[in-house]
């Protein structure tokens, strides 16, 4: 059993966390409250940045759905006159330095995500550890409104809007901090956003809004074609995703008919040709996220499967108005 499976069957699936587990979660609390108490004091420096910043993040560990909704958003921003530009981490890379990236940048380099970000947000993107410093270089390049992707916890940059992505078939798990379970804050810091957007699952009559992903085709990545995801139905396939929750695209596969062979990997791992190949000529489908780590050693049988962002009927333009009241009161106060 993998590490990532060891801690999901504790966090998500009841299995008891061991007790040396529970102590270092007290330190972790411990800590992440003292982190927040500098910046409220004003005892560590936040910077603030000359235009709008609009942070979607998590509670939680692992994939919640934020960068499919980092890129509705950007592209929601852009159809109203604005120009936005997307700050995050860099996750899994190799580099150091904030730093500007082009959607061929090489994933060991600047992390999968920021490579998937480049290619679908259609808009500038920065990575680096100083957050401050890659979302300057977004200004510096012309943006006028910065996306921090899983940027909650960062308190360094100040920010002017707070969107708090959650699971909605996973929620909160066993509700323990890390490492005994999968929280980075507590459930009650989402009184302090502005938006909380729950990520599939079953209808919840608490306010928040409501979106899922949505999967209607596949792409083969040696020639680029697309192909209706339907067409696989009724058929096997291998199904490889490393990701922070797998088993939502497999089920996402299933729930068009499709047999799946399942691949489980690490979120964020580097993926090789011992990864996505296999003794048969079965196709292999996996994420998008997955794909740009692999594009150089496909083969004609290796597909990728996009996904966008599908609210419930209104809760798209409620998210719209709340980001938008947040810049527009923002560059009036500018």
């Amino acid at each position: 059993m993998s590490a990532q499976s060891w801690f999901n069957a504790i966090w998500y699936d009841g299995k008891p966390p061991p007790w040396w587990l529970k102590p270092l979660s007290a330190l972790f609390g411990a800590a992440s409250a003292a982190r927040r108490f500098v910046y409220a004091r004003n005892l560590a420096r936040s910077t603030r940045l000359d235009c709008p910043v609009i942070v979607v993040g998590n509670l939680t560990t692992g994939g919640t759905g934020k960068t499919p909704l980092v890129c509705w958003l950007a592209e929601q921003l852009t159809e109203r006159g604005f120009r936005p530009g997307v700050v995050t981490r860099g996750y899994g890379g190799s580099a150091r330095a904030a730093r500007l990236i082009l959607s061929s940048e090489s994933p060991d380099v600047v992390g999968d995500e920021a490579v998937l970000l480049a290619r679908r947000s259609r808009a500038p993107v920065a990575v680096g550890r100083n957050r401050p410093a890659a979302a300057q270089l977004l200004i510096n390049a012309g943006c006028d409104v910065i996306l921090s992707d899983d940027g909650l916890q960062h308190y360094a940059l100040e920010r002017d809007c707070e969107i708090v992505v959650v699971d909605g078939d996973r929620r909160f798990g066993n509700g323990r901090l890390l490492p005994a379970g999968p929280l980075r804050e507590a459930p009650a810091r989402l009184k302090e956003a502005d938006a909380v957007v729950i990520n599939g699952g079953e209808q919840q009559r608490d306010g928040s809004l409501r979106m899922r992903l949505l999967a209607t085709g596949a792409v083969a990545m040696k020639y680029g074609t697309v192909k209706p995801l339907r067409e696989f139905s009724g058929q096997p396939v291998h199904a490889v995703a490393a990701i922070g929750n797998p088993q939502r695209f497999f089920a996402m596969l299933r729930a068009v008919g499709i047999r799946i062979v399942e691949h489980t990997l690490p979120d964020h791992a580097r993926l090789t040709l011992e990864d996505i190949s296999f003794p048969d000529d079965l196709a292999v489908l996996m994420t998008e996220k997955d794909a740009v780590k692999c594009r150089d050693i496909a083969g004609p049988h290796h597909w990728y499967v996009p996904v966008s962002v599908v609210f419930a009927p209104g809760d798209g333009e409620k998210l719209r108005d709340i980001v938008s009241r947040s810049v527009e009161s923002r560059v009036a106060r500018a």
